[in-house]
């Protein structure tokens, strides 16, 4: 036997590189083998339901970063939850209907002219299942646990059923009705789009005032005044129906050579800058918005009047003070026209043309109308001045285009029937866990008069609506019956396969078909009222779940799109939100903090990383950013990801390997039993439990990441481990001393490994393996409880003294170090020169004290006695020399009876004690 075979130096298989790109697939084909996420539901069918309702990413196209952080985010918690005495089911859904599905296919050659409508929304399903299996397996390869055999999908039968008879509550109570007003429309995708499909751009738009002639001023003002307007959309001037006036304004009439014009008072200054008028003159007194009311301008091109009307829409910030008014192209615009009854005319066709009602302009695209319009104007002496400024102007999501306001005939949600029940809600029955959450969707409710809710595209859920022979719409109890059982049955695709009359109920009438003739609508519903309804067609269907849901999590562009919605349909037919609280994300950029595009190249692939890196370094990066705000990630940010991943599996090795002869059964020890120190880090051990279960219950990921990497690496690698090896190597293989340290190291490598299953389940249970424990996986294990102790509060004072102590002592042997005094610590004399209260510390830290300081010898005196040479801190001063003696071939320590004890001359006391005792064969083959 050598003498490092009288060593219990660490021995176990756990490797140093975790392989995670390889070990992870396996390790994911054994939990689907074994069906673990089962046997944890299994496990807690009895507990409280806990329930986090998956919002449905769109099924088409790779998965992203994005995706990756909230499917990683939710399995953190969703996992923690299981773990913490709750039934937390995730069953993962997908938002499956739109556009881009049938732009998609148009992409890849499909003709959709040579098939009928149901052919194609076939070819649409087919495609949105080949996304949605892509995209499932990219998600599993995330390591996200789920009912993934069972999703939902927006596009299944018992889905479709169930939003058609949510429709059909709301129609029943008044909430639903059809109307020809101004909405958000996209020529480049010949439809609607909701609020939650806007995005903005800059653009460079015409900046014009235009004069319109008086034609009645009703004997107010002089009959050759015009009236100033100004607008940025010189094409919406063919639809033009009247002007606009606050009510509580003044308004002046100002002579400029010639000419007279009227213009708010306040605005008088400033638009003889903007307009150069060198000499001009006030004329009259000033009258109030009221007595414009209903005055009579001439159209700047067309023989037609312009009403003067009131608007409080109107402001002086900017313009003149009189608005030109366009019924068919502003929502302000129309409403306040509404009361004029004036005509709401928009003469745009589906793809942005004008039509004949705008006599020519026929045939041009709406931004050509811009150069037309003012051409025009200029031709009429009606145009002052023309500019070109760049400002943010609203754009389809999809395709990047410029969207506009045009008045069609659409179908509404009235959002200001349920406007006061849904603020109410959000201000006293939700909980918004980010901090601006409340605010930002109260604002935008409370602003929000309806919610536009058909578009004219064909994938998607039908409009559930008939038309009586007089073009009545007709949707009632008995049709909406009827229609929703033949989409549990059918799909929604029978809406398409089938004429009206085989729609309808069996022998249904109506009043306003007495031929007992009806057509259907062919526009199909939002698709934000789709995956808004998810809580009628999931939580409230799916026995594993419950309504409402306890979270609702996404991204924070959500407040205006799914947290919206649903939010709005749920009130709308349980008279409550469908949510108890709220968890929103911010977005990924790259490393700089640019958002990320494949123009600039700069984004980051989850696959690639996976493949890399693997899904645990992914995660651990997930449990290390702030997901409130805007996070970053780059290849340098997932490189320090993984050296902390290479920390954290470094010291759990570390732990394994020295826990290779532990019985926890037969060898731990209790913890009234253990020493002091051993204690201290039990406690040390149970605030770390205390604080990342805090973290895990308030969804704060990063403060699990920074509790656990802190605690491994201050804790136990710079304190508890450091100076283990002199006891776990060096004492006998029994000793109380070295039980003691296992029993804390083997709690710690338990309580860690559960712990940090949430965040990286791949590298948890490759740990596990090599644990005691009666649960086949740590899935399956509950979170550590949080312990009281009753010496806890003596512990934490007498220990943290001494780690203050501790990191003085450690400052003076760098310095040493530094100085070439010593090499290595074990190379130290440790000199103390203290007052009574640290002597008093000192001798409760007991005869070990040098071993946790991490030097040879010590020696304690006086602090009357410090020399010169000492260091100062407050209470002692220290000093360091090198050790007395010789090296001790077994512990590396200095000591100065090495050479001295003649059975062992190579030894200190303790080593010789134990070798001579029990390796004596060590000794012989040192002789020899």
């Amino acid at each position: 036997m050598k003498m490092k075979d009288t060593l219990n130096l660490g021995k176990t298989k756990f490797p140093m590189r975790g392989n995670l790109p390889v070990k992870e697939v396996e390790r994911q084909a054994e939990w689907h083998e074994e069906d673990v996420y089962a046997k944890r539901q299994e496990k807690n069918k009895d507990k409280t339901p806990w329930i986090l309702h998956d919002g449905p990413p769109y099924a088409n196209g790779n998965i992203h970063i994005g995706h990756a952080m909230n499917k990683i985010s939710k399995d953190i918690i969703i996992r923690s939850k299981s773990m913490s005495g709750y039934r937390a089911p995730y069953v993962p859904g997908w938002d499956t209907h739109g556009l881009p599905i049938e732009q998609a296919l148009t992409n890849s050659g499909v003709d959709r002219k040579s098939m009928t409508v149901a052919e194609f929304r076939k070819l649409c399903e087919e495609y949105a299942w080949q996304q949605i299996n892509g995209q499932r397996d990219d998600f599993k390869r995330l390591g996200v646990a789920g009912d993934w055999e069972h999703p939902y999908l927006t596009l299944s039968p018992e889905f479709e059923a169930q939003q058609i008879r949510l429709f059909g509550d709301m129609y029943e109570k008044g909430l639903i009705y059809k109307g020809a007003k101004p909405v958000y429309w996209s020529p480049s995708s010949e439809s609607t789009l909701a609020e939650a499909e806007i995005e903005y751009h800059d653009v460079e738009s015409p900046s014009i005032y235009v004069a319109f002639k008086a034609r009645d001023t009703k004997g107010k003002l002089p009959e050759n005044v015009e009236f100033i307007i100004w607008t940025t959309t010189p094409w919406t001037i063919p639809s033009n129906m009247a002007i606009a006036v606050n009510p509580n304004y003044e308004y002046s009439v100002v002579a400029v050579k010639d000419r007279k014009f009227v213009v708010a008072t306040d605005l008088v200054n400033s638009l003889a800058t903007e307009l150069d008028w060198s000499d001009y003159t006030v004329e009259g007194e000033p009258l109030k918005g009221t007595d414009l009311e209903y005055m009579v301008a001439e159209h700047p091109y067309y023989d037609r009047d312009s009403l003067l009307i009131l608007g409080d829409h109107v402001t002086a910030e900017s313009g003149t003070g009189l608005v030109h008014t366009s019924p068919g192209h502003g929502e302000d615009d129309y409403f306040a026209s509404l009361n004029y009854k004036l005509e709401v005319l928009s003469p745009i066709d589906d793809q942005g043309y004008f039509t004949d009602e705008a006599p020519g302009f026929e045939g041009i695209f709406y931004e050509k109308g811009n150069e037309l319009s003012i051409e025009k104007m200029k031709e009429n002496n009606r145009l002052l001045k023309l500019d070109y400024f760049t400002h943010s102007y609203p754009h389809d999501w999809r395709t990047k285009k410029p969207v506009i306001y045009r008045a069609t005939p659409q179908w509404f949600c009235s959002v200001e029937k349920i406007r006061e029940r849904t603020l109410d809600t959000i201000d006293n029955e939700v909980k918004w866990w980010h901090p601006s959450g409340q605010t930002r969707i109260y604002n935008m409710i409370r602003d929000r008069k309806d919610w536009v809710i058909s578009r004219q595209r064909v994938w998607g859920v039908p409009l559930p609506i008939f038309y009586a022979e007089n073009g009545e719409p007709v949707c009632t109890p008995e049709t909406i019956a009827h229609i929703a059982d033949l989409f549990d049955e059918f799909g929604s695709n029978v809406w398409f396969e089938r004429e009206a009359k085989d729609l309808l109920p069996e022998g249904f009438t109506h009043p306003a078909s007495p031929n007992g003739k009806f057509t259907k609508e062919m526009d199909i519903m939002d698709v934000w009222f789709d995956s808004g309804s998810s809580h009628h067609g999931v939580l409230r269907t799916r026995k594993d779940l419950t309504f409402p849901a306890d979270m609702y999590l996404e991204g924070s562009d959500q407040y205006r799109g799914w947290f919206h919605s649903s939010l709005l349909t749920s009130v709308a037919v349980n008279d409550e939100a469908p949510y108890k609280s709220v968890l929103s994300q911010g977005f990924v950029n790259d490393g700089d903090g640019r958002k990320m595009s494949k123009s600039l190249g700069n984004t980051v692939s989850p696959n690639d990383v996976i493949k890399q890196r693997g899904a645990d370094i992914l995660r651990l990066w997930v449990s290390s950013v702030d997901t409130y705000y805007d996070v970053r990630i780059s290849d340098d940010i997932l490189g320090q990801v993984a050296e902390n991943y290479r920390r954290i599996r470094n010291t759990v090795r570390f732990l394994l390997g020295n826990l290779y002869d532990f019985d926890v059964k037969k060898d731990a020890v209790a913890y009234e039993d253990l020493a002091s120190i051993d204690q201290y880090m039990m406690n040390r051990l149970n605030e770390m439990v205390r604080n990342v279960r805090h973290a895990y219950d308030t969804y704060d990921f990063m403060t699990v990441n920074h509790e656990i990497t802190n605690f491994l690496t201050l804790d136990m690698s710079n304190f508890y481990l450091d100076y283990a090896k002199d006891v776990v190597y060096i004492e006998l293989p029994d000793s109380k001393k070295r039980r003691n340290m296992q029993t804390v190291m083997y709690e710690v490598a338990k309580a860690v490994t559960i712990l940090l299953t949430p965040v990286i389940p791949h590298t948890a249970e490759e740990i596990w393996a090599y644990l005691q424990e009666e649960e086949a996986y740590a899935q399956l294990a509950e979170f550590p409880e949080v312990v009281t102790y009753d010496n806890s509060e003596a512990l934490e004072s007498k220990w943290s003294a001494f780690m203050s102590l501790r990191s003085d002592v450690n400052k003076s042997l760098e310095t040493a170090r530094e100085e070439k005094v010593i090499g290595k610590s074990l190379q130290a004399k440790l000199h103390i020169f203290a007052n009574d209260e640290t002597k008093a510390l000192l001798e409760s830290v007991g005869e070990e004290l040098a071993t946790y300081l991490m030097v040879s010898q010590l020696a304690i005196h006086d602090l009357v006695e410090a020399s010169e040479d000492a260091t100062d801190y407050e209470g002692y001063s220290l000093m360091i020399e090198h050790a007395h003696g010789e090296t001790c071939e077994r512990c590396r320590g200095v000591y100065e009876e090495v050479g001295t004890i003649e059975a062992a001359p190579h030894l200190c006391a303790r080593c010789a004690d134990i070798v001579i005792n029990h390796y004596p064969e060590a000794l012989v083959e040192e002789e020899n």
